[in-house]
């Protein structure tokens, strides 16, 4: 029997039409699915809309949307397709492999770099790889498939704004990859019987970047205003530590008061060890601060809002934050 799939519609480039502003999300999800109709020989398809925007606006709002469309509908369906816009697609992904754990269902995100109705777009080609993986029977959690791979949720980055290979997996190997109609498995994922889902995020979480010369204070109000705040560190880790500089100073006065930081690096590949410099070690030494490793920033912004979520006691967040969630993270 085919496999019944539901697709939830959340727009982006591969629903839009051209407009004398530029390109605007507009074509609904049973619109899209009139441009492929080669799906229906794969799987059984029924369509939802939750919202149709620009995915520049999405926020966490719409992931609990998104988690709760594939809570309500769990039962019914045996996977998922979400179609999404590519700017904030990794930390979409990122978010639901928080709030939808060991899902033995697949959940998969895709979009295009250009819309379904130009002539010449990735959007179909995309669209069937990901019912594709949807209906395969291998297939589990969230992942992005996206020009033939197939990319877990928590390790997903957009490298590319442009051209069809927009995505790479950080730090982790392809999951699997679709050609010519084929699935090759690299990495066979373990089912378990049971989803676990969640519902509550904390976003007052912020993305802190370094760059030569940034003042202190600028974190300083940052870590006011916020929860938690994230340092996007230079290399493996490390904050500037020379007399015209008060970091070091900032980060103690906020974390005495119960504000979590975390340190990880601007470099995509290869994750932070602050012991390895004086500048990350001594920082570490003195400060209670969690420090990333290999994951991506955008699973650290993510894996944050939903610890938060859940708890502000400052062990159970150390020990949730090093806690591997869909390989999140291996130090």
């Amino acid at each position: 029997m085919k496999k019944k799939i539901l697709m939830i519609g959340t727009g982006g480039t591969i629903a839009s039409k051209i407009t004398s502003g530029g390109l605007d999300p507009q074509l609904t999800s049973d619109e899209i699915l009139k441009y492929i109709p080669a799906i229906s020989r794969i799987c059984e398809v029924e369509t939802t809309q939750i919202c149709n925007i620009d995915s520049t606006n999405i926020a966490p709002g719409h992931w609990i949307m998104m988690a709760d469309t594939i809570r309500e509908n769990y039962e019914k369906y045996d996977g998922f397709v979400i179609c999404h816009g590519t700017d904030t697609m990794a930390y979409s992904a990122a978010a639901l492999s928080y709030m939808i754990q060991d899902s033995p269902k697949p959940i998969i995100l895709t979009g295009a770099q250009k819309p379904i109705n130009m002539e010449i777009t990735d959007s179909k080609t995309n669209l069937y790889d990901s019912f594709l993986y949807a209906s395969y029977d291998g297939a589990c959690g969230v992942q992005i498939v996206f020009n033939g791979k197939v990319i877990l949720g928590t390790r997903a980055r957009k490298t590319h704004t442009k051209s069809f290979q927009s995505f790479s997996s950080i730090n982790y190997p392809y999951l699997a990859i679709v050609q010519d109609g084929n699935i090759i498995q690299y990495i066979k994922q373990s089912k378990k019987d049971l989803p676990t889902f969640y519902n509550q995020l904390n976003a007052k979480v912020a993305l802190f970047k370094l760059i030569p010369g940034i003042d202190s204070d600028i974190l300083s109000y940052m870590l006011e205003r916020n929860d938690a705040v994230i340092i996007e560190s230079y290399g493996v880790g490390g904050i500037p530590t020379l007399p015209p500089y008060h970091f070091i100073d900032v980060i103690h006065h906020w974390t005495a008061k119960g504000k979590i930081i975390v340190m990880t690096t601007q470099v995509p590949n290869e994750g932070s060890d602050m012991k390895i410099y004086r500048v990350g070690h001594e920082l570490k030494s003195r400060v209670s601060i969690l420090e990333a490793y290999d994951m991506n920033t955008e699973a650290v912004v993510c894996k944050l809002m939903w610890i938060l979520g859940r708890t502000k006691e400052p062990r159970e967040i150390k020990e949730l934050f090093y806690t591997a969630i869909s390989n999140d993270i291996l130090y």
